[in-house]
């Protein structure tokens, strides 16, 4: 009889098994190593910039648009190759259900969670789910969400100034677009291991470009379209294979745009004129070597960055022309909220140090020169001069007033939006495509 039972037992055992769902486990086989790097990065930085949204949230900031957002950062190996969910499990240890992979401190969930139902709904189709998140997460009302583990956990949307801070999946890095209602933000950010306050500056820096450049952004794409589901998705996890593959066409004409006319005339300025400051003497030459090789090192960081900022095209383009202002809102809300008002400068240096200066956090020169007088007019220029390595302000300044800025085209004006794109994609950029892109499997309840 005892034999018969456990028997038994181990058939209902061996059927359980067959019946449900197998998970992507890591079996030590070799994967793409350049994609298990960007899945590490897009974990530390999903996990920095979560930690710092919700920080935002104590602004309640009555003079900026809002929206709702959750205290924790998820994804899915769901739409992945076998080799690359692999990858995703050995990265951040996520499989095909929904994976935390960035968590507020002290927030409800905790780094690999996995969410198999949320508010009573559950599904195998990973993105049926997330959509359903987004409906909860927009509707601001509190919700249960069922962990693997067997756990519920209430989960509280947190109001924050508009402009969601999104990092490009790790299998298109490069990606970079600025809009009224999310910027993208290149992989490369995220490794320059931010601190708690660059990640706020970070988020800060997106929420700004939303208020101070919004309304010009409207004014050049606009229309009455109610966003897609692709861009759904990407608000709310977007390490999904398929939004990325979605935009992949938007990401390559990006990509094409910025290594055309605009970028190649920039660098020409930027070597012509680089010639002939040193044939001219410009460098001072007492200087000691290695801060003479430190300063030239920032001003090539510097007009690199400008290069970045004048090849941006479309609504993009539009937000680059008020980067100074969306600084200069950063600063004054990290004030606001007792964090660093110069890490800012903090992260360009080390974004600098590693040659990172595809992004909208390394500064250009008109960007840097403004952030150094306005933290010099509030007495940080002590500070300052550590940030730069001890090179004096007064140096950089005057060397960069000689050199040429990326980010003057011709100038902006609401009678001639297009007169800066002449040469470039002329779409609205890659979130306008998430946008208007529909996806194959659309919610079914």
């Amino acid at each position: 009889m005892t034999t018969r039972i456990i028997s038994t037992i181990l058939l209902v055992c061996l059927l359980s098994a067959c019946s449900g769902p197998k998970y992507t486990i890591d079996d030590g086989r070799k994967v793409n190593e350049e994609l298990l790097t960007n899945i590490t990065a897009l974990g530390a930085g999903e996990h920095a910039v979560r930690g710092a949204i919700v920080r935002t949230a104590t602004l309640k900031d009555p003079e900026c648009s809002t929206q709702w957002e959750l205290p924790f950062a998820i994804t899915s190996s769901y739409d992945w190759s076998k080799d690359d969910r692999v990858a995703w499990v050995r990265g951040l240890g996520v499989d095909e259900r929904l994976t935390v992979i960035g968590a507020a401190p002290d927030g409800p969930l905790q780094l690999r969670d996995k969410i198999v139902e949320i508010d009573g709904y559950s599904r195998e189709n990973t993105e049926k789910m997330l959509l359903e998140l987004v409906d909860l997460r927009d509707s601001g009302k509190p919700f249960d969400v069922k962990l693997s583990t067997g756990k519920k956990v209430r989960i509280t949307p947190i109001e924050v100034c508009r402009g969601y801070t999104r990092l490009a999946a790790p299998n298109t890095p490069k990606a970079q677009d600025y809009h009224w209602l999310m910027s993208i933000h290149p992989l490369e950010v995220a490794k320059a291991n931010l601190t708690d306050d660059e990640a706020l500056w970070m988020v800060l820096w997106t929420q700004g470009v939303a208020e101070e450049a919004g309304t010009r952004m409207k004014a050049y794409h606009y229309g009455t379209k109610i966003a897609g589901a692709v861009y759904n998705l990407f608000t709310i996890a977007t390490g999904l294979k398929g939004a990325a593959i979605a935009a992949n066409a938007a990401i390559e004409t990006a990509k094409a745009s910025a290594a055309t006319a605009t970028s190649a005339v920039i660098k020409k300025q930027i070597i012509d004129k680089a010639t002939s400051m040193a044939v001219s003497g410009v460098t001072d030459q007492v200087m000691d070597s290695a801060q003479k090789l430190a300063r030239m090192k920032a001003l090539d960081g510097m007009q690199q960055a400008a290069v970045n900022r004048g090849s941006l095209s479309g609504v993009s383009w539009i937000a680059s022309t008020r980067f100074v202002e969306s600084d200069e809102w950063a600063y004054a809300k990290m004030e606001k909220l007792n964090a660093n008002p110069l890490a800012g400068l903090t992260l360009n240096q080390k974004l600098m140090d590693q040659g990172l200066t595809a992004n909208s956090m390394a500064l250009d020169p008109e960007r840097m020169g403004a952030i150094v007088k306005l933290a010099e007019g509030n007495g940080l220029k002590g500070e300052v001069a550590k940030i730069l390595q001890g090179i004096q302000s007064e140096d950089i300044l005057l060397a960069l007033a000689d050199m040429p800025l990326a980010t003057s085209r011709d100038g902006f004006s609401y009678e001639d939006m297009s007169g800066n794109t002449s040469n470039q994609n002329t779409s609205g950029g890659l979130i306008e495509s998430l946008m208007e892109m529909p996806v194959a499997s659309a919610k079914a309840k």
